[in-house]
């Protein structure tokens, strides 16, 4: 495998974050949900007006993972009024962290995770924070050895289906 090397990313990358999006999302979740969910959340979360719309806020990072010139995996966190729930000015919540199937199991999530860290302590926040489905059993582990605590539970919308998300966060040093 060749190395991997994370870039921040702009509205220049908006075509590839819509495809690794929905392609990363399917493979993590289609097997678990129904055809229609997944359909009505793809066209509402990857819409080129809300990418677009999500790269233009300020309080908002993406970063892509490349193997050479493919795209493997992909960052989202936000900050401030970007994010999702806590809206917390000294948190900075991860909202994604997808990789390709084909590069599970080769330290692309980890590489994301840590741009994360370094934009959470380059922003000067005291934690991190995100929300994971509990069934997702993949990223839970992922987060417990990294650190993360369970604080609290939210639900999260997928079509008309109503999900328990895990809410974890990681105090910063």
């Amino acid at each position: 495998m060749s190395s991997i090397i994370i870039n921040s990313s702009g509205e220049k990358d908006l075509e590839i974050l819509q495809n690794i999006g929905i392609q990363t999302f399917t493979e993590t979740f289609a097997e678990d949900n129904t055809e229609e969910a997944m359909k009505k959340y793809l066209e509402e979360s990857f819409n080129t007006e809300k990418i677009k719309s999500e790269l233009n806020n300020p309080d908002s990072f993406f970063y892509i993972a490349w193997e050479e010139d493919n795209p493997v995996g992909y960052l989202k966190v936000n900050s401030g009024k970007a994010q999702t729930e806590l809206q917390d000015e000294t948190s900075l919540e991860i909202e994604r962290i997808y990789v390709k199937k084909s590069h599970h199991g080769k330290k692309v999530g980890q590489l994301l995770y840590n741009q994360a860290l370094e934009t959470a302590r380059h922003l000067n926040k005291s934690y991190v924070w995100l929300g994971v489905w509990e069934e997702n059993l993949r990223a839970l582990n992922f987060y417990k050895k990294n650190g993360f605590v369970e604080f609290d539970k939210h639900i999260f919308r997928l079509g008309e289906e109503e999900q328990t998300d895990l809410m974890m966060k990681k105090i910063l040093d």
